[in-house]
């Protein structure tokens, strides 16, 4: 259970005391036999992946994220991930990857969450499954300092998909960029969008992704899980593979990302999580989901590069409208 602690005024952090999470873990679903899809629509399931995904209904889903622990002796919450040899993490991945097959539909996407490390496994095991099309590299923007090696700053998501027919939506992922130096056509600027807040071209995203950044203590979406991921992250994801009202399954669901980003975005979830403080966390996001749908670096339907927001625009050019040198050239 989640500790009461005290934080700082300005500390966001989403903590529980132990009775909102037996209040809040009473909202999620148990499954004791085979399950149909009205059972299961907007659920968070408790209970083991292993044992919850034969149980679920077959053909339902459009898209499967699953964030799965990487192969690090690690403590979430009231259990530990112990690391594996590599054989047998492989093991782990086929067990768990075989027991969601049934759920997902022809047409499905797949992104797997890893490390350098595990990445290696991902990219062998995979193919006996999916038609893999590409492996998105992120960059966390910190990471642990090693001084006896690079510090580990990225990660990975591979991409796959069950059939050779899938959804990518790529106007709905791409990237507002700041005009540098902007491509030409008849001697003027071609494909920029001139705003009150700059000059930006939409570009079409690539497999290196340098705009996420890790929810940490002022973001509304914070949490103590230790490996929380972004919702901005999960939101490219959501957006470039499905469609609205469209299913997405999640069998390691974590403090719910993947199902309070899917909310916010008007997709369908069911998601699988085996740790009931995880579990109750999921379903406070998705309670704050309801009053704000907001995804912090996806404003008016645009992915911002890293710290480059239409609100922190809109202030710096206040902000200079203000300086000496704006005032003088007024008054000259």
């Amino acid at each position: 259970m989640c500790e009461n602690k005290t934080s700082a005024a300005r500390n966001r952090t989403i903590r529980l005391t132990a009775a909102q999470e037996k209040e809040y873990l009473q909202k999620c679903a148990v499954l004791g036999v085979k399950a149909c899809l009205s059972d299961v629509t907007d659920k968070i399931i408790f209970g083991d992946s292993l044992v919850v995904l034969p149980k679920l209904p077959d053909n339902f889903a459009d898209l499967l994220i699953a964030d799965p622990p990487y192969n690090l002796s690690k403590r979430f919450s009231s259990s530990k991930f112990k690391k594996m040899g590599q054989k047998d993490y492989e093991l782990y991945t086929r067990k768990w990857i075989e027991a969601a097959l049934p759920a997902l539909k022809k047409t499905a996407s797949v992104y797997i969450c890893c490390d350098w490390e595990t990445g290696v496994v991902m990219g062998s095991v995979l193919p006996d499954y999916f038609i893999v099309r590409n492996r998105i590299t992120w960059q966390r923007e910190k990471g642990r300092g090693a001084s006896a090696n690079w510090k580990n700053s990225m990660e990975d998501i591979w991409f796959a998909t069950v059939s050779g027919h899938y959804t990518f939506n790529v106007d709905a992922v791409k990237q507002r960029r700041r005009v540098v130096a902007p491509y030409r056509a008849e001697g003027r600027p071609k494909d920029w969008k001139e705003t009150e807040v700059g000059k930006f071209r939409d570009t079409f995203p690539s497999n290196f992704w340098d705009d996420i950044s890790i929810p940490y203590w002022s973001m509304l979406e914070n949490t103590d899980h230790p490996t929380q991921k972004p919702e901005k992250l999960f939101a490219k994801l959501i957006l470039a593979s499905s469609k609205k009202e469209d299913f997405l399954l999640d069998p390691f669901c974590g403090s719910g990302t993947a199902a309070v980003t899917a909310k916010k975005l008007g997709r369908h979830y069911v998601c699988v999580e085996k740790e009931p403080s995880y579990c109750a966390l999921t379903q406070k996001r998705l309670e704050m989901a309801d009053s704000s749908a907001s995804i912090q670096g996806y404003t008016d339907n645009v992915f911002w590069e890293r710290n480059s927001g239409a609100e922190q625009k809109k202030a710096a050019i206040l902000c200079a409208e203000k300086t000496p040198r704006n005032t003088a050239n007024k008054a000259s």
